[in-house]
């Protein structure tokens, strides 16, 4: 069965035109496309029957890449981000409009309200929209064409004329700008999110009092704040029309009363987590938890290496585990991130790298999904950030104790454990640490690499025959008589509720995803951590020259902790990283994991250190030979050399004396066969 996605590009090779597969039906009967090179292309419907045939017979070719626009957000200027946010501002309610805004009728009233609200023109409603389908569906598809711009880095000034209802009084008041709501955001967070529960009314005032003041003044030393006038500063009406828009009840509740208080009194308790799901695709759960066993190092087997972590990322429809990690990184984002990248990468490849052959079919999961469900610890921060605006995946953290809400990767680390345990060289039993128990730390066999094998079967096992008989399989599963088995449930959502499934490079994702850091150019190689790489672009630009001639610097890098063979340095351009590969005397680092690495620099750097005295000792000793062997020349040329030669005479046949002495030493040194016998006279 061929697998379609929302976000593929299919070329038609009749007509050499290539189109972006934009939504998919529930049924699987329908898409609407757009072709992404067409200068006044809009979206059109194709059935899912004829691209299947045609990918079939030839005339239709899945692309590898995703075409989707990916700038590193360290290059994005502010005034790139605001033109690419004001875009988003005017479309995103269009564009969530599913399916409709890809029908032509209703797609016009669409854009005639927004004609009509004054909020843009036709024509640049057209644009935004077609750039955002085009380059990927990402609000990062919006930003503006870097090679194509001018005034890069300059920032776009907003209007002047007073936006909104007229006063009814003589002031004019100001325009709320991005910049007013980064002090509305402050302002909420300072005096209203606190435990004191501070009114809104009084969080005005506050803000007025700390942002917008005209001029200090002090009485009997007492420091009084002059604020703005009244047309230049916002009212207490804008103030708490922007707080209902931005904070919903939950928000506020949560942030006022407390996250426990909210899950224990105010939290709704409905269905369950699979029906809150389309279909295949619409919401991964994502957790981590520490195995019951301990490992051994690669390098040295006599090297116990302690217990691993285990990422699962679980489909909520299907329950089939769609990525995976096992290694010694978190729980932290670095693990989840390559949990997440396991999720998107063709499982074929990926198993054939530990040696288990298996179709696509039998592990076809290799999306991204439409919402990640995880923990708070590692889903918060820069790389989120960047992954729901690269990416365009919406992010759900669970509240703090709240386990349940991710039931079904939770149950997963117990079923795993218990399937394998009895195999398992070192893994620990339950009166581990017990008085007269046995220490299984000293039972460890496995590498790391021979448990994430292990771990892959048990994937491999698990998406094939657990059968849920607690499933609520709805009315049109019951009629196909879908069999309750992660992989049967996956087969079956594809062909029926398809549409949130989503393609992207891999490269792409891991772009997003990958830990970012810096790397020293130096005279003898790029240097991370201890290790020396070389890139083609250091080779033309002669960086190692420079670097031995005027000093070292830093540059960008991101690496993927699984492997540390290449590490990818950011670069400029639309390709946005540059391979760097390990130089050849580095070959021991060769695809070895960070931490594996880690710990070989680590104890290396340990058994030096104690190395040190004796080292130290071993150096004077030298010094002493030295010194000794000097004295001795010393005393002897006191009793051999003349004392009354004269310096020019002594210098005057050093050529004729290293002749005579490379004919004495010739004889010493000539080679002498056999062993050397007495001669008698006779």
């Amino acid at each position: 069965m061929i697998t379609l996605a929302v976000n593929e590009l299919i070329s038609d090779i009749t007509s050499d035109k290539v189109y972006r597969l934009l939504w998919i039906d529930d049924g699987n009967f329908i898409t609407y496309v757009i072709d992404i090179e067409e200068a006044k292309a809009l979206p059109f419907l194709l059935r899912i029957k004829d691209i299947s045939q045609g990918l079939l017979e030839g005339t239709y070719v899945k692309l590898n890449k995703s075409n989707i626009k990916s700038n590193s957000f360290d290059d994005l200027s502010e005034g790139h981000l605001k033109i690419r946010d004001k875009s988003w501002g005017i479309i995103k309610d269009l564009v969530q409009d599913e399916p409709s805004i890809y029908k032509k009728k209703e797609r016009s009233e669409h854009i005639n309200k927004l004609v009509n609200s004054k909020l843009c023109t036709n024509k640049t409603a057209y644009r935004y929209l077609r750039k955002y389908w085009q380059n990927g569906m990402t609000i990062n598809s919006l930003l503006p064409d870097y090679e194509n711009s001018g005034a890069k880095g300059k920032d776009k000034k907003s209007g002047a004329i007073k936006k909104g209802r007229p006063r009814t009084t003589n002031s004019v008041g100001i325009n709320i700008t991005d910049e007013t709501r980064v002090i509305f955001n402050k302002a909420i967070k300072k005096h209203y999110f606190t435990s004191k529960k501070n009114s809104l009314s009084h969080t005005y005032k506050m803000m007025i009092k700390e942002y917008f003041a005209d001029n200090i003044r002090y009485e009997n030393g007492v420091k009084h704040i002059v604020i703005l006038d009244e047309n230049s500063i916002p009212t207490l009406r804008q103030f708490s029309y922007w707080f209902k828009k931005e904070y919903d009840i939950k928000q506020v509740l949560i942030n006022r009363e407390g996250e426990k208080k909210f899950e224990r009194d105010y939290r709704p308790v409905l269905g369950s987590s699979t029906y809150e799901t389309m279909g295949p695709g619409s919401r991964y759960q994502i957790d981590a938890t520490i195995g019951n066993v301990y490992l051994i190092s690669s390098y040295n087997s006599d090297w116990i290496i302690g217990r691993p972590i285990i990422y699962f990322v679980v489909d909520v429809f299907t329950h089939m585990i769609t990525g995976m990690y096992i290694g010694l990184e978190g729980p932290s984002w670095a693990g989840m991130m390559m949990a997440i990248a396991n999720a998107t990468m063709d499982k074929q490849e990926f198993c054939e790298k530990y040696g288990v052959p298996i179709s696509n079919e039998m592990w076809p999961a290799a999306h991204l999904p439409e919402i990640i469900v995880g923990d708070r610890g590692e889903l918060e921060g820069y790389n989120v950030n960047s992954l729901i605006e690269g990416l365009n995946i919406s992010i759900e953290n669970n509240p703090s104790f709240r386990p349940d809400w991710k039931g079904i990767v939770e149950k997963l680390f117990d079923t795993s454990q218990e399937k394998i345990k009895p195999f398992l060289p070192g893994y620990i039993q339950p009166d581990f640490g017990e008085r007269g128990a046995e220490d299984y730390r000293l039972e460890a066999k496995l590498t790391l690499e021979q448990y994430t094998k292990i771990i892959i079967n048990f994937v491999l096992h698990y998406n094939k025959n657990y059968y849920m008989k607690n499933y609520l399989r709805d009315p049109d599963m019951i009629i196909d008589n879908v069999r309750p088995t992660p992989n049967e449930l996956w087969k079956w959502g594809i062909k029926n509720k398809a549409g949130k499934l989503r393609k992207a490079e891999l490269d792409t994702v891991k772009f997003y995803l990958m830990p970012k850091a810096k790397a020293t150019v130096t005279a003898e190689g790029i240097k991370f951590k201890g290790m020396l790489y070389s890139c083609e672009i250091a080779i033309k630009e002669l960086w190692f020259t420079h670097a031995r001639k005027e000093g070292r610097w830093k540059v960008d890098i991101s690496y993927d902790p699984r492997n540390m063979s290449t590490i990818y340095l950011h670069t400029k351009d639309k390709e946005l990283f540059e391979d760097c590969y390990l130089l050849e005397h580095q070959e021991r680092f060769q695809n070895k994991i960070f931490e594996e690495i880690e710990q070989l620099l680590g104890t290396e750097s340990k058994n030096f250190k104690n190395e040190n005295q004796y080292l130290l000792q071993e150096e004077i000793n030298f010094f002493s030979n030295i010194e000794a062997v000097v004295k001795e020349s010393l005393e002897d040329a006191k009793h051999t050399q003349t004392s009354q030669i004269s310096k020019t005479k002594k210098i005057k046949n050093i050529q004729g004396n290293r002749k005579l002495e490379k004919g004495l030493q010739r004889k010493k040194e000539a080679f002498q066969m056999g062993e050397e016998k007495d001669i008698k006279e006779v």
